[in-house]
């Protein structure tokens, strides 16, 4: 298997001349206008740049998960990993070559598609079987290899139907059954669950894990959906823009983000914001919003006193499931409630903005419609970021 390495890779797509003068005239506008003009993607001489100063170092076996809104780049890292863009600068390894100039075919790996990409006038057997074929590998070896593949992802029964007569998900079975025949030093999966409803998707991602557990190899997936993020990564890298975010375990990107984008983006519902004020008294740091005081945890005591953060206007955010309904604290007033079973997601209008708000129902039915409510937490779950660059003023 193999440990892949991506130094300070970029990716620029060129535009024509023609469009220069448009592009600069873009790039002058959001300069001067940076509140009216918003360019996603950094325009400049060279052309459209998808991919800014990528460095990741992927152990070998590691599941990496490259997560973040459409058009920010995950797509096209993974695409330059696997040979199909050009890389404009910086350089890749995988296994401790240098492949930037190595062809598809020859860097040993397999990639997944969102499409499925079968072959429609094939059997699922003959799909799986096409790459070895073409290998010239032994009819035994492709038979053993197909009906291992087969065994482990649960379509043995279906190795003589054709891809029309499947289900969404038994195609993507194939799919994957098709690029680990081949035993690669390394698997990409492109959205693959994106085309499957939800109760597929769920099902597909256990899949994938145990999927994981059978075969040795390194996986890199990339997906806009933060819950496969969150369930199937060993470590995830949120992207935006073509620039990374942050990386680290699931956990550790649910707990401390670095910056207000990572800390809405993950966890579902997203987290709320409050404008507050970081204060210092006796020493300590605490935050006030709306009149409600909170003296935050020890270890972020710590960490704001490593980095001599001074009193100032922040913005703090507090995840739903960490809010309780008191008797003090932000003032707020129910619009609508949804009932999810064993909890309610209640919609609050708090100094105009919507809060959300995940409280227990106990098996009881409760009615918090129209109810003007205190919104407590304490100081162990709240993040505080700067109002002037949007970063973890811990971090």
């Amino acid at each position: 298997m193999a440990e892949v390495i991506l130094k300070n890779i970029k990716k620029v797509y060129p535009i024509g001349d023609s469009e220069k003068k448009q592009r600069r005239f873009l790039r002058k506008a959001k300069e001067e206008n940076p509140q009216t003009n918003k360019v996603n993607l950094q325009i400049t001489d060279e052309g459209v740049v998808a991919v800014q100063e990528f460095s990741l170092n992927i152990k070998d076996k590691e599941f990496i998960v490259l997560v973040g809104p459409s058009g920010c780049g995950k797509s096209t890292t993974l695409r330059m990993i696997a040979g199909l863009e050009e890389i404009t600068s910086g350089e890749l390894y995988i296994d401790g070559v240098l492949v930037n100039a190595v062809e598809p075919k020859d860097r040993d790996i397999a990639m997944v598609f969102q499409s499925y990409a079968l072959y429609p006038h094939m059997t699922v057997y003959d799909n799986m079987a096409y790459s070895l074929k073409i290998k010239n590998t032994p009819k035994d070896e492709i038979d053993r290899k197909v009906k291992e593949a087969a065994d482990i992802l649960d379509i043995t029964q279906y190795l003589d139907r054709k891809p029309k007569a499947l289900s969404g998900g038994q195609r993507q079975r194939v799919a994957i059954g098709r690029a680990i025949v081949r035993d690669p030093k390394v698997l990409l999966m492109d959205e693959p669950l994106s085309n499957l409803d939800a109760k597929l998707r769920n099902q597909m991602r256990a899949e994938i894990i145990k999927l994981r557990k059978r075969i040795n190899t390194t996986f890199i997936y990339v997906t806009h959906d933060q819950t496969e993020a969150m369930t199937l990564g060993d470590r995830i890298v949120v992207m935006k823009d073509g620039f990374i975010q942050q990386i680290g375990t699931p956990q550790e990107v649910y707990d401390h983000p670095r910056n207000l984008f990572v800390s809405g983006f993950i966890g579902t519902p997203q987290m709320n914001y409050f404008d507050a004020k970081l204060i210092k008294e006796n020493g300590r740091y605490a935050v006030v919003s709306d009149g409600y005081k909170v003296v935050l945890a020890d270890d972020k005591q710590e960490r704001l006193n490593a980095n001599n953060v001074e009193e100032q206007d922040v913005i703090l955010g507090v995840r739903p499931d960490h809010i309780v309904l008191g008797r003090e604290g932000i003032k707020g007033k129910v619009d609508v409630s949804e009932l999810m079973g064993p909890s309610c997601h209640l919609h609050m209008s708090v100094d105009g903005k919507d809060v959300i708000a995940i409280v227990p129902t106990e098996g009881k039915a409760v009615d918090y419609i129209d109810q003007d409510v205190c919104l407590s937490f304490s100081g162990s779950v709240c993040h505080i970021f700067s109002k002037a660059d949007q970063k973890n003023l811990e971090y």
